[in-house]
């Protein structure tokens, strides 16, 4: 009788890497689509948090944190900017806030590539 063992070489499905990759692409498809396709940025925050427990301790635990709080903090700006449209400078400020979590994302799946977790800041 041939036992499997639970290696990494035999674990189905896609890796912890493959997993960051897909939830950088679910993100920049909903946003880039300007919301048109949201639920795919929403899929990315929920596979997130779903995966957040595994990667503790991996180099992507710092990506899956980095595209929790850029969904955030992008959420918060732009609903700040929807209700300031009312003064109009909604329109100017929700710009900001989608070039920011541009820039976010772009910086963190630059930082995944090169196998680095994403520096604090911006």
């Amino acid at each position: 009788m041939i036992q499997e063992e639970n290696t990494p070489d035999t674990e189905k499905g896609l890796t912890q890497r493959q997993l960051v990759h897909l939830m950088y692409g679910l993100f920049a498809v909903g946003i880039l689509s300007a919301g048109f396709f949201g639920a795919a940025a929403i899929a990315a925050v929920v596979l997130a948090y779903l995966k957040r427990g595994d990667m503790v301790g991996t180099v992507y635990a710092g990506h899956v944190d980095w595209i929790i709080r850029t969904f955030w903090w992008g959420l918060l700006w732009l609903v700040l900017s929807a209700a300031a449209t009312v003064i109009f400078i909604g329109f100017a400020t929700g710009l900001v806030a989608v070039v920011w979590i541009i820039y976010r994302l772009a910086k963190g799946w630059l930082a995944h590539f090169a196998g680095e977790t994403p520096l604090p800041g911006l």
